[in-house]
């Protein structure tokens, strides 16, 4: 059986279509959040909303889901009372280096990771 030489160059064509048709689309999406970001004053809609400031915002963003919106706990503790357990310092060590199997490292780093930890602390 004789093989159509024509059949690997129309498949590397194909090929290079369809990733030149992905790479557009994320381009165009980097450009649109370039362009909000510029129309917020060089602010991303995370600054733009005032959440980066607020403890209790950031929690709700990354956290809530393990931690539970109440701090109640479900797949992660409870940290109604964590202030009672864990120093700021050690709690904002947990936040950034993540502990045992369940607690993801970088979640929040600096002084986001700081004032969640504080504010976490104040539960007692």
């Amino acid at each position: 059986m004789k093989r159509n030489p024509v059949i690997p160059f129309a498949i590397i064509a194909v090929l290079g279509i369809v990733a030149m048709i992905v790479l557009s689309t994320v381009g165009g999406n980097q450009r649109e959040a370039i362009q909000n970001a510029e129309e917020n004053g060089g602010k991303t809609e995370q600054d733009a909303s005032g959440s980066s400031e607020d403890p209790e915002k950031l929690f709700e963003a990354k956290c809530a889901t393990c931690h539970g919106a109440d701090l109640s706990g479900g797949v992660g503790p409870n940290l109604q009372k964590v202030g009672s357990r864990y120093s700021a310092e050690e709690i904002q060590n947990i936040i950034k280096n993540g502990k045992g199997g369940q607690m993801p490292p970088g979640l929040y780093g600096g002084e986001q990771a700081k004032k969640i930890a504080e504010w976490l602390a104040k539960k007692k």
